[in-house]
């Protein structure tokens, strides 16, 4: 079993910036692609940012040149750096990651969700 654990959410003004964190523990022989998604209430869940085993990043347009993923391979720790956030950037953020267990069974596990507010 493996437990993803994310920090970092919080109300901040239009405009600030959030630093996510989500630290992946439990039996993990290797994490593969890892991602941010969001849901707002009343709305689909959908992807904010992906990044590969190998560091290569996608966005979509809504936060593009916005937001930020990166990964330390070594601590299984997936950030998403978070600017000039707009109101509509409020939701529940989860993280997501894909990985292979010590018997190299692989499976999708998801945070609990962090929820961040961008209001004045």
């Amino acid at each position: 079993q493996v437990q993803l654990v994310e920090s970092g959410g919080g109300l901040v003004q239009p405009g600030g910036s959030l630093r996510l964190s989500c630290a992946a523990s439990g039996n993990i022989f290797s994490i593969n692609a890892m991602g941010w998604y969001r849901q707002a209430p009343g709305k689909q869940r959908e992807l904010v940012a992906g990044i590969t085993s190998g560091s290569s990043t996608n966005y979509p347009d809504s936060v593009k040149g916005r937001f930020a993923i990166s990964r330390d391979n070594a601590k299984n720790t997936v950030y998403l750096q978070m600017n000039s956030l707009k109101p509509e950037d409020t939701a529940v953020y989860y993280c997501n990651a894909d990985v292979t267990h010590i018997s190299r069974y692989r499976t999708t596990y998801w945070g609990q969700g962090t929820q961040v507010t961008v209001s004045s």
